[in-house]
């Protein structure tokens, strides 16, 4: 017993002795490192402190500020029939892009307090401000939860009774998509478009000016593009490569995911070709045909954009018409058409 109680001791002293040469050898490694001025990374997961400023900051970010320009949209329809140039409808066009702007806010930071987890374990998406800790989960659900609310009542009491209807409605094909639409195959290419859509109809509705069903197909086809030319683009990145950002990259394939950018490119071209010559075989009150001129500038933008979607390089659609200082000169060449052919010069 004695000689086994001795053995034990010795084997526990040796332990300590191992314990206390890999401490030292922490130790010394950390003081080369910041001898060298290199950072020393923590074990473990890394949370930012919760600060008032950081959440606002925190809060901010997560409601995507980039993509409020897609809720430009919303004056599109108003513009399209000449009614954008009062001071009453800009007021209203102003409210509904801040009320719609909310509700997307609403389901962006609902979404990221629910995939917070899954976040933490991506490689860029960790940087988000919930998946960071610098947002916590229950502040990011609160806050969306208080927006969703507050946005749909605001619009009850400021505007005609179909907004708050588009609202909701906009709310809860949103959050379904972030539920369980995402991982239906055609249907989250469905849904996204479908945002893009409200965003055009609301801004029509708002100041109760009457859709043309070319306006309609014209707006949610060249969204579905967009959106379709964007999962292409995804699918080819992350062709060969392990863990794709979307569940649903493994089960499309790049030429399905051609086919309908394609298909979606050349009904948008078809529905705005039909628009413009609808009912205009002449030049018109204004000086020049501008409405039938703007079929050309409308089809060169649908071309060079198709350059990036072919490439796989068409991501976020605001970044590919930035990026491009061609694409962004045919579109404002575009914009000065179209408006000139609304207010017939």
């Amino acid at each position: 017993m004695t000689e086994t109680a001795h053995a034990a001791g010795e084997a526990r002293a040796g332990e300590a002795r191992a314990g206390e040469v890999r401490a030292g050898e922490a130790r010394a490694e950390t003081t080369l490192h910041e001898q060298r001025g290199h950072p020393v990374r923590p074990s473990g997961p890394v949370r930012a402190p919760v600060t008032p400023g950081g959440l606002l900051t925190g809060l901010l970010k997560t409601t995507r500020p980039k993509q409020w320009v897609k809720n430009a949209l919303v004056i599109a329809a108003p513009a399209a029939a000449g009614r954008l140039f009062s001071v009453p409808a800009l007021l209203r066009e102003a409210l509904v892009f801040a009320l719609f702007t909310a509700c997307a806010a609403a389901v962006y930071l609902i979404n990221d307090a629910r995939d917070a987890e899954a976040d933490r374990a991506h490689p860029t998406k960790c940087r988000r401000p919930v998946a960071a800790g610098r947002v916590p989960v229950p502040v990011a659900y609160a806050v969306g939860g208080v927006l969703a609310v507050l946005a749909p009542l605001l619009a009850a009491r400021l505007t005609p009774p179909l907004v708050p209807v588009l609202l909701v409605a906009y709310l809860a094909v949103q959050l379904a998509y972030c539920v369980a639409l995402k991982h239906v195959l055609v249907v989250d290419l469905v849904v996204v478009t479908t945002g893009f859509l409200m965003r055009a109809m609301i801004g029509g509705v708002a100041l109760g000016i009457p859709l043309s069903r070319w306006f309609l197909i014209t707006t949610g086809f060249g969204a579905l593009f967009m959106v379709s030319a964007k999962r292409y683009s995804e699918a080819v990145q992350m062709a060969g490569k392990a863990g794709a950002t979307r569940a649903l990259l493994t089960e499309y394939t790049t030429g399905y995911l051609r086919f309908v950018w394609q298909l979606a490119a050349g009904v948008a071209v078809l529905a705005y070709c039909l628009w413009a010559l609808e009912g205009h075989g002449g030049p018109g009150p204004g000086l020049l045909p501008w409405r039938q001129l703007s079929m050309v500038a409308f089809i060169l933008a649908i071309l060079r954009y198709a350059v990036f979607a072919d490439r796989g390089t068409a991501g976020e659609p605001e970044d590919v018409v930035l990026r491009d200082r061609a694409l962004a000169l045919i579109g404002l060449a575009w914009l000065t058409m179209y408006a000139l052919a609304v207010a017939h010069w």
